[in-house]
C-alpha cells in the first residue's frame, strides 16, 4: 500500500445561511466508517446546525478488505478482524494518518488555527481520528470517537505527541454493538486513561450506529470545546 492513494475531494458543509467564509472560525474533519463514504454523516452534521463551523467529510479510498473476503470497498485501512488480538494494518493506518494530516494542514492554511480543528470519526474512521489526533504535533481542538476503538494501542505511549496530552476526547459506544464490542472499546478507553488522557465516556442503548441522544451530546461537546477559547 503506497501513499499515492486516490482520494476524492472531501465534502464541505457549513450551517451559515450566507456564503460568508470569513465567519468560519472552526473546522471539524469527520471520517466515515468502513464501506461508507463522506455522504454518510451529512444528515447528522445538518442536525447539529453549528454556524461558523466548516465540516469536512472526506471519502476513504477503495481497497480490498481482508475481513470482508477481499471485497473492494471504501476503507481507511485493511481490516483482518476486530478482536483485541487481531493483526493490524499499520502501514494502511499510517497512510490514512498522512492524508488526514494534510486535511488539517489545509484548514490551517485557510486561516483556522489548529486548536480550533476537531477530528471526528465513526467506527474505522474513529480509529483514524484517535490515532492521528493523539500524534499530531500541534494542539488540536478535540476528538469525537464514535463506536470505535484505539488502533495500534501498544505504541501510543511512545508515539503520542505532548501537544495533545490534554486534548478533550468524546468517546461513545452502543451497549448492543455487535460489530465492535463494548468490551473492546472499554479496553481502548482504559489505554487512553492509562496514558493520562481525559475521556468523556458515553454509553447508549443502540447497536453499531448513532442515536438522537448521542447527537445532542455531540452538539454539547462541540459547543463547549469550540466556544471556551473563542474570545475574538
Amino acid at each position: 500500500m503506497t501513499a499515492a492513494m486516490n482520494y476524492k475531494p472531501p465534502l464541505e458543509l457549513t450551517s451559515n445561511h450566507s456564503p460568508d467564509h470569513e465567519k468560519i472560525n472552526a473546522s471539524v474533519i469527520w471520517l466515515h466508517g468502513l464501506g461508507a463514504d463522506g455522504h454518510d454523516f451529512v444528515p447528522i452534521v445538518q442536525k447539529l446546525n453549528m454556524p461558523n463551523v466548516r465540516f469536512i467529510l472526506p471519502h476513504a479510498p477503495e481497497m480490498a478488505v481482508t475481513r470482508n473476503s477481499g471485497y473492494i470497498m471504501p476503507a481507511w485501512y485493511d481490516l483482518y478482524g476486530v478482536t483485541g488480538s487481531s493483526t493490524e494494518d499499520e502501514a494502511g493506518i499510517k497512510t490514512s494518518q498522512s492524508y488526514i494530516n494534510a486535511l488539517i494542514q489545509n484548514e490551517i492554511a485557510r486561516g483556522i488555527p489548529a486548536h480550533r480543528i476537531v477530528l471526528a470519526g465513526f467506527s474505522q474512521g474513529g480509529a483514524i481520528a484517535l490515532h492521528t489526533a493523539l500524534r499530531y504535533p500541534k494542539k488540536l481542538g478535540g476528538i469525537l470517537a464514535l463506536s470505535t476503538y484505539l488502533p495500534i494501542k501498544t505504541k501510543l505511549a511512545a508515539e503520542a505527541n505532548p501537544a495533545n496530552a490534554g486534548i478533550p476526547i468524546f468517546m461513545a459506544h452502543g451497549v448492543y454493538d455487535d460489530v465492535i464490542s463494548l468490551d473492546l472499546c472499554k479496553i481502548s478507553l482504559q489505554t487512553l486513561q492509562n496514558n493520562h488522557l481525559v475521556v468523556s465516556w458515553h454509553e447508549y442503548k443502540m447497536a453499531h450506529s448513532v442515536c438522537a441522544e448521542e447527537i445532542v451530546d455531540i452538539h454539547r461537546f462541540l459547543q463547549k470545546i469550540l466556544q471556551q477559547d473563542l474570545v475574538e
